[in-house]
């Protein structure tokens, strides 16, 4: 699974970060990474917005996440996930543009 944080030291939310880039650059550079990995991408992901944190007792919070997209890929292992991330066009954004890659791990107990 693909994590997208937007820059700490960035003044846009996430959300306005996104779509003031689909405005500057549209989406050809996403689809064009999207076609690089083929069928590596399992679910090309989409933007994150307006998440809580929810905890004991049904108490909620908004969410401080810096988390605002995602995308699914399916790799042999991460040097593979990182190989395929590595030319991401979130990284475009600015210097402080980071990606996080996660690995789907199995269920205790199967």
């Amino acid at each position: 699974m693909l994590i997208i944080p937007f820059p700490t030291n960035s003044n846009l939310t996430g959300m306005s970060m996104l779509l003031a880039t689909v405005k500057t650059n549209s989406m050809k550079a996403w689809m064009d990474w999207a076609q690089r990995c083929g069928d590596k991408l399992v679910d090309m992901g989409s933007p994150l917005g307006n998440g809580i944190t929810l905890g004991p007792g049904g108490k909620s919070t908004a969410s401080d996440s810096r988390l605002i997209g995602y995308s699914i890929l399916q790799a042999g292992n991460m040097e593979e996930a990182r190989d395929l991330m590595k030319d991401h066009p979130h990284l475009d954004w600015n210097a402080a543009c980071e990606i996080e890659v996660h690995e789907c791990l199995p269920a205790p107990g199967n």
